[in-house]
């Protein structure tokens, strides 16, 4: 039906577009689970532009993966830092290319009574 009225869209309908990596296949989610992605690693200390790019490929990845999205957040909420951005570090090295990778080293812990009193 043809109006002069603006449309309405509402929140659940509304959905919004974003590229993928290489930019050629054009993905839309609904605009409130990108918002509740996007506020979830801003509330966890991540800035704005790295929360969405971190938002989008968590959506990609639960969407391939047949999870709901709000499901996977409840989950990440009880993650401590240290976990959450090794998770975090794990997903996008999935979307990376394999020359380039995020890694984090976790150094290992040494006894130095023990090793004092090892003969060679």
């Amino acid at each position: 039906m043809i109006s002069n009225l603006p449309p309405t869209i509402s929140a659940t309908t509304d959905t919004k577009e974003f590229f993928d990596k290489f930019f050629t296949n054009q993905v839309s989610f609904p605009a409130n689970e990108i918002d509740a992605a996007v506020g979830f690693f801003m509330k966890r200390g991540f800035d704005l532009e790295s929360a969405r790019s971190t938002a989008i490929v968590l959506l990609n990845q639960s969407r391939i993966d047949g999870v709901q999205v709000f499901q996977l957040l409840d989950t990440m909420k009880s993650l401590t830092d240290v976990q959450l951005s090794q998770i975090v570090a794990q997903v996008l090295n999935a979307y990376r290319e394999k020359t380039s990778i995020l890694g984090y080293r976790i150094a290992p812990v040494v006894n130095l009574y023990e090793t004092r009193n090892i003969l060679v």
